[in-house]
């Protein structure tokens, strides 16, 4: 009892420690869950190491000083493009209760696609196997890559665009980039797996908006929700 009762009592650093590019959502002493803006990379790469969701708050954690021993673990990633809530864990034994059942958690994204889908809702099946250069790709032998299922629904659709929500029913590395680009509907503004339209789309128009799961020790069911990004609503709102 005391344990839960401390984890309520969390206190969050000050204002002054709040990351940039990652606001925060909810925080205990276990979890810790932002919401993740585009262009910021989850983890670093060879060419950024800093400007990272996971350096910021490391920091964060830290309360300015580096040489805390407090930090985060990673428990999934985002693409660098893609916004939209994010958890992370601030211990070990989170990290691994929250990817055990990573796989029964329910992910829902928000995304823009190019073009109108003929079949409002249905869902996506296909399997995708990385090449070389870090690129996915669907395969149809499935020895040779791994299952990705992505439930969709439409909500809105101009002419040129359509507004899809979006179930991740498994979590393969670009699953729905390039499950929808194979259809002929690429997420707009996808300059990895869409087609070069000559469009000018400000960003890859894909949101992570809402994550259910189970908190790794007290066992309640939470849901974290992300606000769409107005731009993913303009890009609907004519005809054309």
């Amino acid at each position: 009892m005391n344990t839960l009762q401390n984890r309520k009592k969390f206190k969050s650093p000050p204002k002054r420690f709040q990351p940039k590019g990652v606001a925060v959502l909810y925080e205990d002493h276990d979890i810790l869950v932002v919401d993740k803006r585009s262009g910021l990379l989850t983890v670093s790469n060879s060419k950024d190491r800093e400007n990272t969701a996971y350096f910021k708050l490391t920091d964060y954690v830290r309360k300015g000083n580096r040489k805390s021993n407090n930090r985060i673990f990673i428990v999934h990633r985002l693409d660098r493009e893609t916004s939209g809530v994010i958890v992370f864990a601030k211990n070990e034994k989170a990290k691994r209760s929250l990817q055990d059942q990573w796989s029964l958690f329910k992910k829902t994204y928000i995304a823009v696609v190019c073009g109108s889908l003929p079949e409002k809702q249905g869902t996506i099946t296909s399997y995708l196997a990385e090449n070389s250069i870090h690129k996915m790709y669907s395969v149809k032998n499935p020895e040779k890559g791994k299952l990705a299922k992505t439930a969709y629904k439409v909500l809105k659709e101009s002419g040129k665009y359509s507004l899809l929500e979006v179930d991740l029913l498994t979590g393969r590395k670009n699953q729905i980039r390039v499950q929808f680009a194979d259809k002929g509907f690429p997420v707009a503004g996808d300059k990895k797996y869409g087609e070069k339209r000559g469009e000018n789309i400000k960003r890859l128009t894909l949101h992570s908006t809402s994550l259910t799961m189970v908190h790794p020790f007290t066992k309640e069911e939470m849901t974290f929700t992300a606000k769409v990004p107005g731009y993913f609503y303009s890009l609907v709102s004519t005809r054309g």
